[in-house]
């Protein structure tokens, strides 16, 4: 019983170093729900104010709409971009003078508006998280949040005069925060999965492959089969059959626990809207659309397969 005791304890202890140091940290901070909670009602009942108009804005700010891809990491690049140009700009200046004074001011300024827009988008998705996730998320929200209003106090002191190297000192320090809060941004994406395609690391049939019979598809009934590996969600409408893939590309959600509404299913986790006839999102905060699969029916039985490859 005490060699067992021991052994429970070791792999305890081996489970605890296999995760990261900052997971493991952000897993002990049960305060962080709370402000989680706050923050995301803010965000709700912001968009929520706005009517209809504010969802088509939400799709906007997710990259549903527009870009058709997550919006907020590419908006991100701009202000790491342009607070990094304004860093060396401001120590060149001191150093040697020959960059103008003006020229770290500019990169700061528009770091600035970069890391606003930034924000509200990533402020909007981050509306859709949940547990670990979530907490993460509010990390690197509240981080970021941090360093902007540190960068718009050092661009308003620089308007002052004699206090420039005190204005200079404080964005270098908000770099460094920003490099921190990159890597727990990094982490929330390619550690966790968050706005990352649920479908990329799936795989289906190139040809046609048995699901059912046609008895199995009863008209206006979603049903979930499996296509080699493939989860697949089927719908009849007026007599023929429609698929895609059942995995919510978003988080992952069982699509065909949703909602349809004509040829349109909610996602029943974040609410994403998908058509199926071509799988197309037509609603976030989903931004990836579903695998779309070509159906038939021969001889009662009924085959699918994927429209096109998805690696």
């Amino acid at each position: 019983m005490e060699i067992d005791r021991r052994r429970i304890r070791r792999l305890i202890r081996q489970a605890r170093t296999r995760e990261r140091t900052l997971d493991r940290v952000i897993r002990g901070q049960a305060w962080l729900d709370p402000v989680a909670e706050a923050v995301q009602k803010a965000v709700g009942s912001f968009y929520t104010a706005l009517g209809m108009p504010g969802v088509s804005i939400k799709d906007v700010m997710h990259g549903t709409k527009v870009l058709g891809h997550p919006l907020h990491p590419a908006l991100t690049d701009i202000p790491i971009g342009a607070w990094t140009v304004g860093v060396l700009a401001d120590w060149i200046f001191i150093a040697t003078g020959r960059v103008p004074q003006v020229a770290g001011d500019l990169a700061l300024a528009v770091g600035l508006a970069g890391a606003i827009l930034a924000a509200l988008t990533g402020y909007t998705d981050f509306h859709e998280t949940t547990g670990h996730e979530r907490r993460t998320a509010v990390v690197h929200g509240l981080t970021m949040t941090g360093v902007i209003a540190i960068e718009a106090v050092s661009l308003v002191m620089r308007l002052g005069p004699g206090v420039r190297p005190a204005a200079i000192l404080l964005s270098t320090m908000a770099w460094l925060i920003v490099v921190v809060a990159a890597y727990v941004g990094g982490q929330l994406t390619f550690g966790i999965g968050s706005a990352v395609n649920h479908n990329a690391f799936f795989d289906g049939p190139m040809e046609f492959v048995r699901v059912g019979t046609r008895d199995d598809f009863p008209e206006g009934e979603m049903r979930r089969v499996e296509a080699t590996g493939l989860p697949v969600v089927i719908v009849r409408r007026q007599g023929l059959l429609h698929a895609m893939g059942a995995v919510c590309s978003h988080a992952g959600g069982p699509l065909h626990e949703g909602e349809l509404d004509g040829d349109v299913v909610t996602c029943p986790w974040h609410h994403s809207k998908f058509r199926f006839e071509d799988g197309r999102v037509v609603g976030g905060p989903a931004t990836f659309d579903q695998p779309p699969l070509f159906v038939r029916e021969r001889g009662g039985i009924v085959e699918v397969k994927l429209a096109h490859p998805l690696k």
